[in-house]
């Protein structure tokens, strides 16, 4: 029996996506209750990523109604989005919260290419305070705390969260979109922190960032529902 074909299985009675380590879990579980289960008991990672990345090309070349898809490192069957109609009849329409507005995503770009950043870096590229865009992006989910920076206050850093991959359909964050042009705007450490308000934009109006390759990020869309 091929590895791929029990990790299909597995998968389409999941409920939820799993990553290789729950897929792993399972596996080495299963063998302690069937002499059949034991020759994959111990099976590394990476053969079961190769696996899990055939099984995905094969879904692919047959061009069926639902694919194998990579998200936030967990695997899920998904159905192809031109049948959205009529799962949607037959689900029901989930209550989507609301677009995230142009000045969040810029922000949520900028964090996502120059993460961990903190709050007042952001600010000097984007040459704005982001105070009310970073509590929404957090209220979201998108954005999470990820620890201090080593400079003088030691202010908090943020990255993007598991949900950030989820919501633009990205498998990890090589997945994102190129802005070699994000990522080449320099950035002032620390004299940049040494504000009397730590919520003050850090660079003025004039020095804002031509966001032209932000919107490789705003142009990917959500995932499709799953299968």
């Amino acid at each position: 029996m091929e590895l791929k074909f029990i990790l299909e299985a597995i998968l389409f009675s999941a409920q939820k996506p799993m990553s290789p380590k729950e897929l792993r879990d399972l596996l080495g579980e299963a063998a302690e209750q069937s002499e059949e289960a034991k020759p994959f008991k111990k099976v590394k990672e990476e053969p079961l990523v190769a696996a899990l990345e055939e099984l995905q090309k094969d879904h692919e070349t047959a061009a069926r109604s639902y694919r194998l898809s990579c998200v936030a490192g967990a695997w899920q069957f998904t159905s192809q989005p031109e049948f959205a109609p009529w799962i949607t009849a037959l689900v029901g329409l989930k209550v989507r919260p609301p677009r995230l507005s142009q000045p969040a995503l810029e922000t949520l770009a900028i964090i996502a290419y120059r993460q961990p950043i903190t709050r007042a870096e952001v600010e000097q590229v984007r040459g704005v305070t982001i105070d009310g865009v970073m509590q929404t992006l957090q209220e979201r989910g998108l954005v999470e705390q990820v620890g201090r920076a080593e400079v003088i206050g030691r202010p908090m850093t943020y990255g993007t969260t598991a949900l950030f991959l989820e919501y633009f359909g990205l498998r990890s964050l090589e997945g994102l979109p190129a802005a070699e042009e994000l990522r080449r705007i320099p950035v002032t450490k620390p004299e940049s922190l040494l504000t009397a308000d730590a919520g003050l934009a850090t660079a003025p109006p004039e020095q804002q960032l031509p966001l032209a390759d932000v919107e490789k990020l705003t142009e990917q869309t959500p995932p499709p529902n799953p299968a």
